[in-house]
């Protein structure tokens, strides 16, 4: 299992080597070029969280896979993760190219908060087909970005934050009916948001990340210093599901993972995802999909 990925380990993975140093409080930025592998170099990104944004204009078939879904990318798509979401990327070898650009939290930190946008939120899109049109305009905009950065102008950085913006509403206006925009239901939709990022910062669960540490809604409530009515309340308002469904969908989801994936047993499954005795998760497990956690990676490896 994987920890999750530093802009540091990005650049030695990218380059064999650490370029500069990178610290957490100084603005960062980059865009590269995506480059078609070769079949026999590695073709899958790890599962786990990246420590910065990514947007990415894919040209290609490729397989992105989140903790609630697989996104089978055949048409030119335009691509947004955040440190809060774990995923993987596989087949990069079908890769045809595009770009992508990286930038962590500080870049954008004197100019609003970045993830107050839907695609950098756990309920949002992540993965948009693009048309011929669409196509077009993406690509420019990334034209824009790689000809502001390669430049000398003293603001540049101005120019490409405004172009990232441009790129984020141009994703979020291909979805209007998602946009929420009365009062109350703004407030239920905060509330949830904290919640399904508390949730997620939870995993991917690996060595160095042992153990989930709150698994009830009361336990989240306490965290975002709310009343768990009021919680359950704006989670039913917002997702349609009561707040312990959402908990026990994203426990069932890592722990599918971790029975696929991992080489620890069920006991120490059990442990990680919060139970106290392995009969419990064991109950919990087959309430949800009708086998046993043995019996799911028994079949799984058939």
């Amino acid at each position: 299992m994987d920890r999750k990925e530093t802009l540091e380990e990005f650049y030695a993975k990218r380059y064999n080597d650490i370029p500069l140093s990178l610290p957490k409080e100084i603005d960062h930025f980059n865009i590269f070029p995506l480059t078609t592998r070769k079949k026999d170099e590695t073709r899958q990104l790890p599962y786990r969280r990246r420590d910065y944004y990514k947007v990415m204009f894919v040209l290609g078939e490729v397989g992105f896979h989140y903790a609630d879904k697989s996104v089978r990318i055949k048409k030119p798509s335009l691509v947004f993760s955040n440190p809060f979401i774990p995923y993987n990327c596989e087949d990069l070898h079908l890769v045809k190219g595009g770009k992508y650009c990286i930038f962590n939290d500080a870049f954008f930190q004197n100019y609003g908060s970045i993830t107050k946008y839907s695609v950098y939120q756990p309920t949002g899109n992540h993965v948009f087909s693009l048309l011929d049109l669409d196509l077009e305009y993406v690509k420019n905009v990334f034209e824009k970005i790689q000809t502001e950065f390669d430049s000398e102008y003293e603001h540049k950085y101005d120019v490409i934050r405004n172009h990232i913006l441009e790129l984020l509403h141009f994703a979020m206006k291909m979805e209007p009916h998602k946009t929420i925009n009365h009062g109350s239901q703004n407030a239920a939709q905060r509330i949830t948001t904290l919640f399904l990022v508390l949730l997620e910062r939870q995993f991917p669960i690996d060595d160095n990340h042992p153990s989930i540490s709150y698994k009830s809604p009361s336990e989240f409530a306490h965290q975002l210093n709310v009343h768990v009515n009021h919680l359950n309340r704006s989670v039913k308002n917002v997702l349609r599901k009561s707040t312990s469904q959402v908990i026990a969908d994203r426990l069932i989801q890592e722990a599918k993972y971790l029975l696929k994936h991992s080489s620890w047993n069920v006991s120490e499954v059990s442990y990680a995802l919060g139970f106290s005795e392995p009969s419990h998760f064991n109950h919990f497990f087959k309430k949800y999909l009708n086998s046993t956690p043995s019996q799911y990676r028994e079949s799984d490896r058939q």
